[in-house]
């Protein structure tokens, strides 16, 4: 399995996991979030529920007992449900009472506190995963904290979908932001390499868990898969994510409009190519 190399990430200051205005706003939407975000691939989520179900079995746990995960980050449950339709017994924590409310909505249980602040109570499981959330965790304190929580053997599993625009897609978009949000984080967003960025993240977490050492040498997984948006669902998807989640109002809707066009101008619609990356790594049986 790929294994991801020490020391790959620039560790800018301040690190993701210290902007907290940006990491607990998704929720001023959480509606628009659960409905507009991607989901997760099939394939990761098998083979994540393959992975912990072997720690599943054991004297203590009844043999018809599913796996028992822990959604660090949960939002809105997107990937919490995926696992629960897998057959998992699934527990949410999540920062934003607004997100972690209409999780709930969807029958799941969550309990509001960031991860590191978050009390296990005694409470063990066979994985904990982090889905588009594990940059908003301290990367040393959260896999040390995920080993208190895992039974030995169990997995700590991070992800994110990383998409890459069509040809020419991005410098347009670019156009646009430049021209209504000059130099802002959310012009750059398309004007960077996704894979760098992507790349970034999976280090800082390898490493991050590699500094618990509590787990054996991390992996990395990937999966590929498209996806196809209309105009209208990619407006729907923009105001969702970390750059534009700040935004004024009226800078919002100028963005829309201006993206708005440039789908237009390309027929209406296009496929985003995604990679899902995950971190994942075992906890040791000497934890």
């Amino acid at each position: 399995m790929p294994t991801i190399p020490a020391g790959r990430s620039p560790h800018p200051a301040p690190e993701p996991h210290e902007h907290r205005e940006m990491a607990e706003s998704f929720g001023v939407d959480a509606e628009r979030y659960d409905r507009a975000r991607p989901r997760y691939p099939k394939a990761l989520i098998d083979r994540t529920v393959a992975a912990c179900a072997r720690t599943a079995k054991g004297p203590d746990r009844a043999p018809d007992h599913p796996p028992r995960i822990l959604d660090v980050g949960c939002g809105t449950g997107i990937a919490a449900q995926q696992f629960a339709a897998a057959g998992c017994e699934v527990l949410g924590v999540d920062a934003d009472a607004r997100m972690a409310e209409l999780a709930r909505r969807h029958g799941l249980p969550v309990e509001v506190a960031s991860f590191e602040a978050w009390d296990p109570a005694g409470r063990e499981f066979d994985a904990v995963v982090a889905a588009q959330a594990w940059h908003w965790v301290d990367p040393v304190a959260g896999a040390a904290k995920a080993a208190r929580t895992l039974r030995p053997g169990g997995l700590l599993a991070a992800f994110w979908n990383a998409g890459g625009l069509p040809p020419g897609l991005a410098e347009a978009f670019t156009e646009v932001y430049e021209r209504v949000l000059p130099g802002s984080l959310a012009a750059r967003q398309w004007s960077a390499s996704t894979d760098d960025a992507y790349a970034a993240l999976c280090a800082k977490a390898a490493d991050g868990i590699r500094e618990a050492g509590a787990y054996g040498e991390p992996e990395e997984w990937r999966f590929d898969w498209e996806w196809t948006y209309t105009r209208d669902a990619w407006l729907d998807l923009l105001p969702t994510t970390g750059p534009h989640t700040t935004l004024p109002p009226e800078r919002m809707a100028e963005v829309l409009s201006g993206v708005g066009a440039v789908v237009d101008a390309v027929g209406g619609c296009f496929t985003m190519r995604y990679t899902t990356v995950a971190v994942a790594a075992a906890r040791t049986d000497a934890a």
